[in-house]
């Protein structure tokens, strides 16, 4: 009976680790990396039974090279901490041949993974021929139409028209505000103290969350029907995440809607 087993991590300069690297220990071959040129040789590792690389239709078609494609990854991340791609050790059924295999698993990164616009890297492995397993290796960066790099991340923001909510991106926003959107929550810091401002909706009430960290642990809430509220006795200098979410009160109790993005903020 096949156990189900998978290990996800992030391959990340900041432990050390490069994606140019990494595809050359499952592929079993031989890479140089141009962002510290350095040459990665695993051609003498055993066990390699299949690899491949699948990529979405707008990626650019020389990237079907592991070697071009990782390069051009590792270029395009400048910090020296940069997270490079995530990481996928997946064990495979050992009742399936091997062409079962590999069916299986192309099927799965396609669905899972290139569908959503990634490119993807894999290597079956397999020592000793009782332990196959796949290494996945998976792009970070969304690509755009014409096969260049986006954002790993975008902000949004929630915003408000004549009592409808819409979220727009930061390039949408300019657009949507010559139509009469308005963001909901606004933010204005001030010494040792953080004001939140937000557009009246027909809501019986807010509550606020707000944290010295991102993970919102030991995070406070406040409640309150006033659209402009303001945070004290916060430490100067320090960051503040905040995040608002409305209720409504219906038959004595509150039902809350969902939390608005996360704002960072410095307090003064």
């Amino acid at each position: 009976m096949a156990i189900y087993h998978m290990q996800a991590k992030v391959v990340s300069r900041g432990s050390g680790r490069s994606a140019v690297a990494a595809s050359a220990y499952m592929s079993c071959s031989r890479m140089y990396n141009d962002y510290d040129d350095i040459q990665h040789d695993y051609t003498r590792k055993h066990g390699l039974i299949y690899q491949e690389v699948m990529l979405p239709p707008i990626a650019p078609s020389k990237w079907i090279d592991r070697e071009q494609l990782w390069n051009a990854v590792e270029e395009t991340e400048k910090t020296k901490d940069s997270r490079l791609a995530r990481e996928f050790v997946v064990a495979l059924p050992v009742e399936l041949d091997k062409d079962s295999n590999i069916s299986l698993l192309q099927d799965f990164i396609k669905k899972n993974f290139v569908d959503m616009g990634m490119c993807a890297d894999f290597a079956i492995h397999d020592t000793d021929g009782h332990n196959p397993h796949a290494h996945i290796l998976l792009t970070v960066r969304p690509l755009n139409e014409n096969g260049t790099w986006q954002y790993k991340t975008e902000k949004e923001y929630l915003c408000i028209k004549d009592g409808e909510e819409k979220g727009f991106t930061a390039s949408e926003f300019k657009d949507a505000q010559k139509e009469g959107w308005e963001k909901q929550y606004r933010y204005k810091a001030g010494k040792k103290k953080v004001t939140v401002k937000i557009k009246k909706a027909s809501v019986s009430g807010y509550q606020i969350k707000y944290a010295s960290n991102k993970n919102f642990k030991k995070a406070k809430t406040r409640n309150t029907r006033k659209t402009i509220y303001t945070i004290k006795s916060l430490r100067s200098k320090k960051k503040c995440y905040v995040k608002v979410r409305a209720y409504k009160v219906v038959k004595g109790k509150k039902i809350y809607g969902s939390y608005s993005k996360v704002l960072k903020v410095t307090v003064k």
